[in-house]
Order: structure tokens, then sequence, then C-alpha cells
């Protein structure tokens, strides 16, 4: 496991039960209630609030470990936001993604305006350590603005038919809103999406462009990984 992952040497349950209810948390839209039954029903007793520390503590270190392991982002970046409710209040979700559907970053804001673009700019450049080739975005007038000035020599496409990959991919965050009955505080919400955006995409392969035997050896090798990051690996050597 990796060193930068919290200890689990203090748990009563083994990393592979940790593990599981994380996965299962991230990768479907349940609720830690609906986690704690799951679990009940393969003769495991562990309370929803147990699952819902474990996700906060491990979760966001799993995700790091998944994004460590994935290639070079490439040099096109689609941009979008949309808006999301957070205590009853609008906010604002900024979303990166390279050409292949890979997400970049996100980043929960509250406005849309030239600083809150230019602040994720920034982000990104630090976060992927990367200048891409070319960023494409709709048509807000803020990202135009906050591009001149912090990436000026990146061309700039702006036109909303081009970037349906970077709308696409909000699609399993509002699944999760939904769920979720939306989202509580800002700061949850960027924790949450962070870890969940790290997590949930190791799982889910282009199915439409595999054949069923390379989708199952496509997952078995993602769910070794898994299994690897998270220290569930060495239980099962243990115990082999």
């Amino acid at each position: 496991m990796s060193s930068s992952t919290p200890s689990q040497k203090s748990h009563r349950y083994s990393a592979e039960i940790i593990s599981h209810c994380v996965w299962l948390y991230f990768r479907f839209p349940l609720s830690f209630r609906e986690v704690e039954e799951m679990m009940l029903g393969r003769g495991i007793v562990v309370s929803y609030e147990t699952v819902r520390r474990w996700c906060l503590k491990f979760g966001q270190a799993y995700a790091n470990s998944l994004r460590r392991r994935r290639p070079q982002p490439g040099d096109k970046w689609h941009l979008d936001e949309v808006f999301v409710k957070i205590g009853g209040v609008q906010r604002y979700l900024w979303r990166a993604v390279d050409a292949d559907g890979n997400v970049l970053d996100i980043l929960v804001q509250n406005r849309l305006d030239k600083a809150a673009a230019r602040r994720f700019f920034r982000r990104l450049l630090t976060t992927t350590g990367q200048v891409p080739r070319v960023v494409v975005t709709d048509k807000l007038k803020s990202y135009g603005a906050a591009h001149r000035e912090v990436m000026p020599s990146v061309e700039h496409r702006s036109h909303t038919g081009l970037n349906n990959r970077a709308e696409n991919s909000h699609q399993p965050t509002r699944q999760r809103e939904r769920a979720m009955k939306s989202f509580r505080t800002v700061g949850g919400a960027q924790r949450f999406l962070s870890a969940f955006t790290g997590i949930s995409p190791h799982f889910r392969p282009h199915r439409h462009l595999m054949t069923a035997g390379r989708y199952r050896l496509e997952m078995s090798i993602r769910f070794t990984i898994w299994n690897h990051i998270t220290g569930a690996a060495a239980r099962v050597l243990a115990t082999a």
C-alpha cells in the first residue's frame, strides 16, 4: 500500500472490508446506510457512521493513488461549468477533462466571473503540471478573459457544440447529487467530488467500445490495481 495512504492498523476491520465499503460508496449511487445494509447481507456488522468515517479518511487517498497511475493527460482540454444547489444556494461546479474524457480537476465556486475562471485555470496548471495545446470551452465570456491573462499562448476554441465531452462528464455527478438529495456544504461537495472523480472513473472503462471478454479482462486489471493501492491485495496474499 502507498505510504501516502492513511494507516489501517488501528482499525478493527481488515483492509479488504474497508476498501470494499469505500468502493461501494464511490462507485454506486448508495447512501452510507445502504452500504451498511449491503455489508450486513454478507454477515459483516458495520455501522453507517463507520462507513462515513472510512470514506472521509481513505477516499481521497485512494483517489490520489489512482490518479498517479493514470497516463499523462492529452494536450486538448475541455472545460465546462454547471450549477449545483448546495444548502439551498446556487453554486457552480467547474470541471476539466481531456480528449479521452479523463477528469483533470474539479472546483466548486460561488461565481462564474473572470476571477473564478482564472482561479480554475491556475489550479489546472498546478494540478496537471502541464500546459495544454488547445482549450475548448463554451461561450462564457469569463473563459476568454481568464485565458488571455493566464495562458495567452494556448489556443482557445469557444463553441458550445465542441464541448459535449465536458458536458457529458457531468452526468455521473448529477446522478450522485440526486441520490444524495443535493450537497449540504461547499466544502463537503468539494471533498466528495474530488474523491468521487478519482475513484468512479477507474471502474468505468469505455464498455461500449469493448467486447464482453475484453471488458471483463480490463475490469480484472482495474480491480487488481484497486486491491494493491488499498492494501487488500496484501490481505489476499497473506491468507492464500
